[in-house]
């Protein structure tokens, strides 16, 4: 190499030093999330593993590294008021040494959580005050600490328990899991002499820019310059100003023309670079993304973003994972944001702390409302430790455009005195909220009263405030979250003053337990609390909130008799046109059963153009549909919105039941016969015979010629009525045989009729008057006997009467299992429950598969026993026997504290009982043989006399 490209080489390593070099360094101390740990030496003072030092991951929750004790917040209400609970203490040792380009840096420690009280020491010196509060970013100065070219040692002492008891209160004598130690990373920053220290931006929708830069050290005139940088990278405005010696606060403005502005349909994102400069010097540089956005609360109208108004679709989120606590990793934040970006929720949010910085960044780059929570649950913080909380909070989080509010505690956590702390750091002056469950705290406009009932919502809508709980339908189980939530979508969506609202919550709190061979732990009722399972398990709950939720409004559950191509679409949309979403359309035939198929064959497909139909207005989608398109079973309408992702999928039948069974239920020559004995009447065909007790009037057997006999009897029993058996007689007609029982009370009569070929029909009527939770009829067949059902119908997830939504008509097949919504295995979805719209069911046992069919509409199956809610008595009560066929099926309720709230009317129109003012009548077809093994492998016929034998 010669001297001039040696020179040249040097030159461009010295100019790449220099900008480097005035920026922000970061070394990282400990990993930087749950898969990138860092050992350090640790010493537990108690429970498990404690009085030896050890080592630990850091960062973690020193629990799910075997450490101490477990501790549910609200422990000091289950062991008692005076109850202890785990309080011990970790003590953290690590070596580290600064890089020898550091000399002339100042250098700062920064945690960005430990839980709880966490004292600092370098070098055996303290770092500064005993941090109190579990999830806030600190930091101290330790630059005239260090040892220059020697190790260093760092010891951290954290406390479980805060010397504070506000603190305390506030964070660990809550409604769910609390942990210890570092669980969030720690890090040294190096800076130069003169610096920027954090800076607060303020970006108006109508292009206006402020931001108000903090400097530290400022010793002579400088200059201080921000270059604005849209997506592309492109510069659209600068400021510039100049700083005097020992200046601490400058405020930049500018202008940018025609800004594409940010909100979660359309989370346009700039860069701002704020260069600190001498002359042509560069003495320190930073960065930050920000978004063009303005948020109104419009006092007695509604919450206002860029003008335009908008309604929080959103749900509650803990930092959590099952293997690891409150330490999580961006692969999970990006997990979250994505999962509740596909149940088509525009919010959430951070209950009850701030989360990690990376679930905001992803908040603010994907789009969702966020409100960000100082914690406080029912309980606040004292002036005196609220203070620098606040300041930590908002100064780290003030630039994210996807915080719409901060939210001052958590149910009547609220240091009023702490209101005002916000704006001092936040030049945007984002709008406060009290996240509050007492009515009558309006703060700043807007009520967010949590758990009101459908008909006290509708009321404070009616008052003079906007309202908007921060929780609501609280998702124990398999109850709140999708049930009943229709009903009140429906009354926020249309009403003037809503603000939207917030489930609670996203995710079943269950903790692998270290100190159990690794079981997962929800403390009984008070953390299965989510729409998934604490891996993400996705319960039927998410699939209705994705249906009610969608943006497009398909409001037909099944196609009008004229219909023509034509779809009425509704826009929910806050800012989209759905001319920019994507649709498309599938004529598809469902398979059959026995055929060892599922799903359907899609045989011809389309792409329709989007309408132009404006936000929250309604409008036509025309689908150019074949002229043929009446001769496929079923029609396919799909929705992406712009970005691609699907946002919405339903299908209608075209051909009726009767017409999608007219190849599944047929007869043949084969002989009818029925046989009388001393106590029962048996039907025969084709070598499958049924057997009904002449004193009960209940089936009592089923056999067929090719497997063993079926355990499927003890029924009909009716279900919402009272039926007493009267009597029992016989039908023959030209080729069929029939069982005829008649009942006095509510059930008047069932016909069990055998059809040449071994299909058997159940002709049943009864009249019930009033509302009932449940109407059918049932019969037994042993649970442990079943391996799994197959239907066309809607699923794969179960339904309740007031949550029909986030199932679609399809053939489904799911395989038995025991999930208990809420519980281990959160094996999803639930084989047990009931299912909707059923045209048939293929049960497969251990002793045959066997299939019931219905050729009338509006038939709910039931599947086994199960609950939806736990507690004292398991509820919704459950119809008798095993296996129902129903006309009717009970709502859900919700959790309310530790109480179930049974009256499921109260949550609104969808949780009123069945209404009966006529008869019903239904027929079922059964049918009891097997095909032959290779008729499975094809669509299915009515097999032979000869098939069977």
């Amino acid at each position: 190499m010669n001297l001039r490209c040696t020179i040249s080489a040097m030159l461009c390593m010295a100019i790449s030093y220099m900008a480097t070099s005035q920026e922000k360094e970061i070394k990282y101390l400990s990993g930087t999330d749950k898969d990138h740990t860092v050992a350090w030496q640790f010493f537990c003072t108690g429970g498990r593993k404690s009085g030896q030092w050890t080592t630990i991951q850091v960062p973690s929750c020193w629990e799910q590294q075997g450490f101490g004790a477990y501790n549910y917040g609200r422990d000091y209400k289950t062991y008692g008021r005076n109850f202890r609970f785990a309080d011990e203490k970790g003590l953290y040792k690590y070596n580290f040494t600064i890089p020898a380009n550091w000399k002339q840096k100042e250098i700062f420690i920064v945690f960005e959580g430990a839980m709880t009280d966490a004292e600092v020491k370098v070098n055996g010196k303290l770092a500064g005050p005993v941090h109190q509060g579990a999830f806030y970013r600190f930091k101290y100065h330790i630059t005239d600490k260090l040892l220059a070219g020697k190790p260093n040692l760092l010891e951290v002492t954290v406390s479980k328990l805060s010397a504070d008891e506000s603190v305390n209160n506030a964070e660990r004598l809550a409604d769910y899991w609390v942990f210890g130690g570092i669980f969030r990373p720690v890090y040294l920053e190096a800076l130069p002499k003169e610096y920027i220290d954090h800076t607060s931006i303020d970006a108006k929708a109508d292009g206006s820019f402020a931001m108000n830069v903090s400097l530290a050290n400022i010793k002579a005139a400088r200059q201080l310059t921000a270059t604005i940088k849209d997506a592309a990278g492109k510069t659209v405005a600068t400021a510039r100003q100049t700083v005097k010696a020992g200046d601490s606060l400058i405020k930049l403005t500018t202008q940018v023309s025609n800004p594409q502005l940010w909100t979660a349909e359309t989370p346009n994102l700039y860069t701002v670079q704020v260069n600190l400069s001498n002359g042509a010097q560069p003495v320190y540089t930073t960065k930050e993304r920000f978004g063009f956005r303005t948020i109104e609360i419009r006092k007695g109208d509604g919450i206002y973003l860029n003008g335009v108004q908008i309604k929080m679709k959103g749900i509650n989120r803990h930092v959590f994972w099952p293997e690891t606590g409150r330490t999580v990793s961006p692969a999970i934040d990006l997990a979250d944001v994505l999962l509740i970006k596909e149940m088509n929720m525009n919010a959430v949010r951070c209950s009850h702390y701030p989360p990690d910085k990376r679930f905001l960044e992803l908040c603010d780059s994907l789009g969702l409302y966020v409100l960000d929570e100082l914690a406080g649950w029912q309980k606040a913080y004292s002036t005196k430790a609220g203070t620098p909380l606040v300041k930590e909070m908002v100064t780290r989080d003030a630039n994210h455009p996807s915080i719409i509010f901060w939210s001052n505690g958590n149910e009547g956590g609220h240091n009023k005195e702490l209101d005002d702390d916000y704006g001092q750091y936040d030049l945007s002056n984002r709008p406060v909220i009290h996240a509050h469950h007492r009515p009558g705290n309006t703060f700043n406009g807007i009520d967010c009263n949590h758990y009101e009932d459908y008909y006290s919502s509708k009321n404070i809508l009616a008052g003079p405030d906007i309202y908007m709980p921060t929780e609501f339908l609280h998702c124990q189980d398999d109850g709140g979250g999708g049930a009943a939530l229709n009903d009140f979508w429906e009354l926020h969506w249309s009403a003037k003053k809503s603000g939207g609202g917030f489930l609670w919550a996203l995710v079943d709190e269950g903790i692998v337990r270290t100190d159990f061979d690794g079981r997962i732990d929800v403390n009984g009722v008070n953390a299965p609390d989510g729409v998934v399972g604490p891996h993400r398990e996705k319960e039927g709950s998410f699939w209705a909130i994705r249906e009610i939720f969608s943006p497009v409004k398909i409001k037909w559950q099944t196609l009008p008799a004229s219909f023509n191509g034509q779809i009425t679409l509704e826009n929910r949309y806050h800012f989209t046109n759905l001319s920019q979403c994507k649709f498309s359309w599938q004529l598809v035939n469902y398979t059959k059963p026995f055929s060892g198929q599922t799903g359907t064959t899609i045989l011809k497909k389309g792409t329709a153009a989007g309408p132009a139909i404006a936000p929250t207005q309604s409008g036509e989608l025309l689908l150019n549909l074949p002229t043929d398109w009446k001769n496929h079973d079923a029609l396919t309408l799909i929705v992406h919105d712009p970005s691609g992702k699907e946002i919405v999928r339903q299908t209608w039948s075209i051909k009726s039941n009767t017409e999608l069974l007219s190849t599944v239920i047929s007869t043949n020559n084969d002989s009818v016969h029925l046989v009388e004995a001393d106590t029962a009447y048996t039907l025969r065909s084709a070598g499958i015979a049924i057997t009904v007790s002449k004193k009960t009037g209940l089936l009592t057997g089923v056999a067929n010629a090719v497997s063993n006999s079926l355990l499927f009897r003890n029924g009909p029993v009716l279900v919402g009525g009272n039926a007493g058996f009267e009597g029992i007689s016989t039908i023959a007609d030209s080729n069929t045989r029939s069982i005829e029982v008649k009942y006095t009370g509510d059930l008047k009569y069932a016909r069990w009729t055998m059809h040449p070929g071994g299909w058997v029909s159940l002709d049943y009527e009864y009249n019930l008057t009033g509302a009932v939770p449940l109407a059918g009829i049932s019969f037994s067949y042993p649970e442990n006997f079943v391996l799994g059902a197959k239907w066309l119908g809607k699923g794969p997830y179960r339904v309740w009467k007031n949550r029909l939504q986030g199932v679609t008509r399809n053939v489904w097949e799911n395989m038995y299992n025991n999930t208990q919504t809420g519980s281990y295995p959160w094996n999803f979805p639930e084989f047990k429950g009931y299912f909707a719209d059923i045209t048939w069911m293929e049960l497969n046992t251990v002793e045959g598969k066997f299939l019931v069919a219905s050729k009338d509409t509006g038939l709910y199956v039931r599947l086994f026993n199960f609950y939806g809610l736990s507690g004292i008595v398991p509820h919704p009560t459950l119809p008798t026997g095993d296996i129902s066929f129903l006309e009717a099926i009970p709502p859900i309720g919700t959790k309310l504290a530790l109480n179930i709230s049974a009256n499921t009317s109260n949550l609104g129109p969808a949780g009123e009982f069945t209404k009966f003012n006529a008869p019903v009548k239904r027929t079922l077809w059964f049918y009891f043989g097997l095909p032959k093994p290779e008729d499975q492998r094809k669509q299915f016929t009515m097999p032979s006399v000869n098939d069977l034998f």
